[in-house]
């Protein structure tokens, strides 16, 4: 939970960065991207806890790829909108499939719920 709570803090963050901060317009849409993925996925995160509390115990492994592929994904993007090698993007589909997974495996917990 700390976790998610300093990624939506960073997603925040860049977010109004990318909206005060930068002028470039290619620079801004990267930066905008990455957080709004990033803060998506912190809500997730946020949201397998939940899941975990009504049954769901499959959902504790699915944190990881969410901010795993924050890690890649955004910070790929955050990265280059600051003057990294645009050779960095290669990493960017490498979140998505984290995000992916994540996703992938929290269907697969909603399918271990009970139903009343």
């Amino acid at each position: 939970m700390t976790l998610a709570a300093v990624s939506g803090f960073i997603a925040i963050a860049v977010g109004a960065f990318a909206a005060h901060g930068v002028a470039d317009p290619v620079a801004r849409d990267w930066l905008k991207t990455g957080a709004t993925y990033q803060f998506m996925h912190t809500m997730a995160t946020f949201a397998c806890a939940t899941f975990m509390n009504i049954g769901a115990k499959r959902a504790r492994f699915s944190p990881a790829f969410f901010l795993g592929g924050t890690v890649l994904f955004s910070g790929s993007l955050y990265a280059m909108a600051l003057g990294a090698p645009r050779w960095l993007g290669a990493v960017t589909p490498l979140g998505g499939l984290g995000f992916l997974t994540g996703w992938a495996i929290l269907a697969w917990a909603a399918r271990g719920v009970d139903q009343e």
